[in-house]
């Protein structure tokens, strides 16, 4: 897990646990997840540059893998891999955490579930993709004692999360 703003080994163990239940969840067997935490800053030039939009954002995803992207459909599940980069930002999180009264672990873990879940091809462009997106994240980090962190939380329903959408080549 790389991380340009340093998180204490509680955080980071939290956040592992999160990207393994995700994984789990969806029978990937091998995957190679680099996750980096950056201020809004960072975030925000990486939104424009790869998305086009203003401003800074919670979680950017980038698929890595050199298949066509479609980890959830493997010929067989042995060969479920999953290869990409989750970029989160810290001071959204905080944020985030502060408006909705939890630990920004719990937040941070939210945007690592939710990352994951793009790299798997999942989408929240529409309301109904998106309910259903929102509900498997909380499911899953209920799973590894977290708790719901989206489903308690009151936030407009357009919180500015993003795929990247970005294959590096």
């Amino acid at each position: 897990m790389a991380a340009d703003t340093a998180i204490d080994p509680q955080c980071r163990g939290i956040l592992k646990e999160a990207v393994i239940a995700a994984l789990a969840r969806h029978t990937v067997r091998t995957a190679n997840v680099c996750i980096s935490i950056v201020d809004d800053s960072r975030i925000e030039k990486l939104n424009q540059q790869h998305l086009g939009h203003q401003g800074p954002t919670d979680v950017l995803t980038y698929d890595l893998s050199e298949s066509d992207g479609k980890v959830g459909k493997p010929d067989s599940i042995s060969e479920r891999r999953m290869d990409g980069e989750i970029v989160i930002s810290r001071d959204t999180a905080r944020r985030e955490a502060e408006l909705r009264r939890h630990p920004i672990e719990a937040e941070l873990a939210l945007y690592v579930v939710h990352g994951v879940l793009h790299l798997l091809g999942y989408d929240d462009r529409d309301d109904a993709c998106s309910t259903a997106m929102h509900a498997m994240e909380d499911e899953i980090l209920a799973s590894i004692g977290v708790g719901a962190v989206f489903a308690r939380a009151p936030i407009p329903s357009d919180h500015g999360t993003h795929s990247a959408a970005a294959k590096n080549t």
